[in-house]
């Protein structure tokens, strides 16, 4: 991802748009923008999140690069159709936020989901042996039941990812921990509940939000430019939002990728 402009902005806004699921590719571009709002000075940065969530570790570095630059760079959050989820832990990493009153958010919580096709196998006469150097290498996987231990194992492990998210939420909200946990059960809500709830600040639009952030940095909302830092997209790739914005063809194809990509991980996801 390259911008070639280096002058200072610090008379403008920046724009990042984190859309669709959560995973490296997002990750890797959203900080390589995050770097560039840094070098070039902006006094803000508007983060629009339109996102079910995706993966733990991708959405968790997003969250800390942003944490980072609020040192230096007023954020705002504004949330879209769907900000869930991861949505809402990278969400935690701005000052403020702002949602539409039917904003889809909340999801939080951690999922870990595993394919067992043993009965399936056993009928087609298929069956696998495995050397392994350890009694959980092969854990989850899709031709045979996991034992007590390795659910014991793995409960664990979504604990402790749930605890980390429990805790982000709070501290970003400044909200107590046991507070959180009593709507932090996976289920979601709209931008108005998550209001109430203390997730967001404000219910407004995107413009609402652009607005509030050029105020907090002390520039005239009517003539202030909102620079959106995104990388060039190729030609495959205009195709396919084309196809998103007709018919939902692009989303399909860009999420099965990301359950190919991702399989097996723990993920923060929304699932309606």
């Amino acid at each position: 991802m390259i911008w070639p402009f280096k002058a200072s902005k610090k008379k403008q806004i920046a724009k990042i748009e984190i859309t669709g699921a959560i995973g490296s590719d997002t990750r890797k571009q959203v900080l390589k923008a995050l770097e560039t709002v840094e070098e070039r000075k902006y006094p803000g940065l508007l983060l629009r999140i339109d996102s079910p969530g995706g993966t733990v570790g991708d959405s968790q570095e997003i969250y800390y690069a942003l944490k980072k630059l609020q040192k230096k760079v007023k954020i705002i959050a504004s949330f879209g159709n769907i900000s869930a989820s991861g949505g809402v832990y990278i969400g935690m990493g701005a000052e403020h936020i702002v949602a539409n009153p039917g904003t889809i958010t909340g999801s939080i919580g951690v999922i870990l989901r595993g394919n067992n096709l043993e009965r399936l196998l056993d009928k087609i006469g298929v069956s696998f042996k495995v050397i392994k150097s350890g009694p959980y290498k092969d854990i989850l996987s899709f031709d045979r039941q996991l034992t007590i231990e390795e659910e014991n194992i793995l409960q664990a492990l979504i604990d402790t990812s749930y605890d980390q998210f429990v805790t982000t939420v709070a501290e970003g909200r400044q909200l107590p921990v046991e507070k959180v946990k009593t709507f932090a059960d996976g289920r979601i809500f709209t931008g108005q509940q998550a209001l109430e709830l203390g997730i967001v600040d404000r219910l407004g639009t995107e413009e609402e939000a652009r607005i509030w952030l050029t105020e907090l940095v002390g520039l005239d909302p009517d003539k202030t430019k909102c620079d959106t830092m995104e990388e060039p997209k190729s030609l495959v790739n205009r195709f396919l939002s084309r196809g998103q914005a007709s018919s939902g063809v692009g989303a399909a194809i860009n999420w099965l990728q990301f359950e190919i990509a991702t399989s097996g991980q723990p993920l923060w996801l929304y699932r309606p």
